[in-house]
């Protein structure tokens, strides 16, 4: 049986500061982040995915965690097709970008100068040092958008995404329900196990064209599951409404004989509350780590 790491999905979110779940007196980053990884063992950073990581700043995180603590680290928004503001980039790149970006101010990696998208996988990868000289690095999330279907020319994209990373770990979750409706499915899992590809497990609302349903799959010696909510209000627009969903118990209760299941197939297994509003991310997952402990 493989090591199950329960965390969240942020551990800086302003409605999770305001919601009093951490003590008074955290009140600086490195007090929050040190009071989080005394209550969990690893934590996925999204702030990557809207602005690249700094050195320093992930020297940082190693110093406020503990020894055995685990970081997972989403992608870039520009490595994934989803659409990046040039003031996103470092100062020196951004009149690059501009060229290149949309009518919307957006750029998409189509249009993206190719020597562009090295320099900040360069600098994307560089910044991750730290986490990987004190082996606290787990996985890079790469989340593509459902705008993102199955087919060869994205299969070529993934593992792409892989060869640059290495031998950073990558992870892959979709958000296309072509690449794990029941037509595609096995064909899917059977990619990702061919590659050594984790798959992200999730839970998330269903009916949605970005819906993928809630196997539970794996697909190399890591798996790796997200619990984005069930909202009514996945696409409203409005992110509050989007992930702020608190979990029932019986709710996490479905989920134990499935993370039982990945846990004796895969060596390690990560598990990631994405439901960040307020503190519900947090106690789901203090709860979902009772609710395994009772299960043995």
């Amino acid at each position: 049986m493989g090591d199950i790491l329960i965390g969240t999905a942020s551990w800086t979110d302003s409605s999770l500061v305001e919601s009093g779940w951490y003590p008074d007196d955290a009140t600086t980053p490195a007090q929050r982040l040190g009071y989080y990884a005394s209550r969990f063992p690893v934590v996925e950073v999204d702030a990557t995915y809207y602005h690249p990581p700094s050195e320093r700043t992930a020297q940082l995180w190693v110093e406020r965690t503990p020894d055995d603590f685990t970081f997972n680290i989403k992608a870039f928004s520009l490595f994934t097709h989803h659409p990046t503001r040039p003031s996103a980039l470092p100062v020196e790149l951004r009149a690059r970008a501009n060229e290149t970006a949309n009518k919307r101010g957006n750029l998409y990696l189509r249009d993206a100068d190719p020597t562009l998208v090295d320099d900040m996988w360069d600098r994307f990868l560089s910044a991750l040092r730290p986490l990987r000289r004190s082996g606290k690095l787990g996985a890079v999330l790469l989340q593509f958008p459902q705008w993102f279907p199955i087919g060869e020319e994205n299969r070529r994209h993934i593992l792409d995404c892989r060869d640059r990373c290495a031998p950073v770990r990558v992870c892959v979750e979709f958000r296309n329900s072509t690449w794990m409706n029941e037509e595609n499915r096995e064909e899917t899992l059977r990619f990702l196990v061919d590659h050594d590809l984790p798959y992200v497990c999730v839970d998330m609302p269903q009916g949605h064209a970005s819906s993928v349903p809630p196997v539970a799959a794996v697909t190399s010696d890591l798996a790796v599951v997200r619990f984005h909510g069930r909202s009514r209000h996945w696409e409203s627009g409005d992110k509050r409404a989007r992930f702020g969903y608190r979990y029932s118990d019986a709710e996490l209760r479905e989920w134990v004989p499935r993370l039982r299941h990945l846990a004796a197939e895969a060596d390690s297994t990560h598990v990631l509350m994405n439901n960040c509003l307020r503190d519900y991310a947090q106690r789901n997952a203090a709860r979902l780590t009772e609710l395994l402990g009772e299960a043995g």
